[in-house]
């Protein structure tokens, strides 16, 4: 059977998942058995679009195919390449808070993601009045719009980030190799099918495994409901600082988060569960940038995580999540940040919320469900483009 290696890997990642060692209960392997899926639905598509000759953009992950603590503000997208190739992006720029690219590497395991050969944004290429541009990729190229592969290069990657979902568009991207123009891929071959289904099971062992050794190595030696101070994110993206950490709460506690508004187009806070992957960030307020925030008016942000509604604009909700991580992002900086830019955590009861907050400002239910709603509509906004 053709599909046998992809069969034996689903069995083997959903081993992985059950001897997961955060696993607390019933819901923690309920959410794993969904995680899974979400590998499942991704590793077949990452394996269908691994096209060297003839690539195009996939989305890397989005509501339905999680992975590494994903960002509920970006749209994720990566293209697969030769290193001694040539290629060509063309596009629109639309008008998101942050175009960036990236070239990795190859390499895979439990302990390390890709390694970063290249990494940018969009203020280091030429782009028309119209939004238009061209971007080439290759080895040896040099200059204004043209970035040279690094031997070893195998996929590019492109975030485009959102701070404010009602308002603002995503672009267009389209690649090509540039010696392929016009002509067509050879046929399907029952070799090249078996071939695909074998490394989508690869994928699917890997991602699983290298995201839950991830997390444990980065934020789980961290204290508990502690932030680290800004710091540059891993990975090589050049203008984006994080601060990361996790928390265990009790329902009548709530951890508030007191972060300055900074002047980077992107500044946001976000939760994820156990499995490293973002909660449900469209019918749950468990994310929020600086556009959908309430910022009081000593120029600070206070997030309340909680459980229980704390009746409070900038509630995250923790949806039953006892334990989980904290990840605040800012992006596409143009200096670097200290810890005086970075957040103030301190765990409280909810209950004496009122007394701890200095601008304490209660929100009703009806004005909840109306951002509710908003997050819901710019949502399905932004995924169609």
């Amino acid at each position: 059977m053709l599909t046998q290696p992809f069969a034996d890997a689903i069995a083997e990642a959903e081993r992985v998942v059950a001897e997961a060692p955060h696993i607390r209960g019933e819901q923690d392997l309920v959410e794993g058995h969904d995680y899974l899926a979400g590998g499942i639905r991704a590793s077949i598509q990452m394996a269908w679009a691994y096209e060297r000759d003839y690539p195009y953009f996939v989305r890397s992950t989005g509501p339905y195919t999680k992975m590494g603590l994903d960002n509920p503000d970006t749209l994720y997208f990566h293209a697969w390449l030769r290193d001694d190739a040539e290629y060509v992006v063309t596009g629109r720029r639309g008008s998101t808070a942050d175009l960036s690219f990236q070239i990795l590497d190859g390499s895979y395991s439990p302990v390390n993601v890709p390694g970063s050969l290249a990494a940018f944004d969009d203020r280091e290429i030429d782009i028309g009045a119209d939004g238009s541009f061209e971007i080439r990729f290759g080895p040896g190229l040099s200059g204004r719009n043209a970035f040279a592969l690094a031997p070893g290069s195998a996929m590019l990657v492109v975030r485009e980030v959102f701070s404010d979902w009602a308002t603002e568009r995503p672009g267009m991207l389209r690649i090509h190799r540039a010696d392929r123009a016009g002509t067509a891929p050879p046929p399907l071959t029952r070799e090249l099918i078996a071939k695909r289904y074998a490394v989508a099971g690869k994928m699917l062992v890997g991602r699983i495994r290298t995201f839950l050794a991830f997390a444990e190595r980065f934020y789980l030696n961290l204290p508990v409901n502690t932030l680290t101070p800004p710091r540059l994110t891993p990975g090589g993206l050049a203008t984006q600082y994080s601060s990361a950490g996790h928390y265990e709460l009790a329902d009548d506690q709530a951890m508030v988060v007191t972060v300055p508004v900074s002047d980077a187009p992107y500044q946001g806070l976000q939760l994820g569960s156990m499995w490293y992957v973002s909660l449900d960030y469209i019918n749950h307020q468990t994310s929020l940038t600086v556009p959908q925030a309430h910022v009081d008016p000593d120029g600070m942000i206070r997030y309340v995580i909680s459980e229980r509604d704390p009746g409070v604009a900038n509630w995250i909700e923790r949806t039953g999540h006892d334990r989980g991580y904290v990840q605040l992002r800012w992006q596409r900086l143009s200096r670097a940040l200290t810890g005086a830019d970075g957040p103030r955590a301190e765990v409280v009861a909810v209950d004496d919320l009122p007394k701890q907050l200095p601008y304490h400002e209660p929100i009703d239910e009806a004005a909840w469900r109306e951002r509710i709603a908003a997050r819901q509509a710019a949502t399905a906004t932004r995924m169609l483009g």
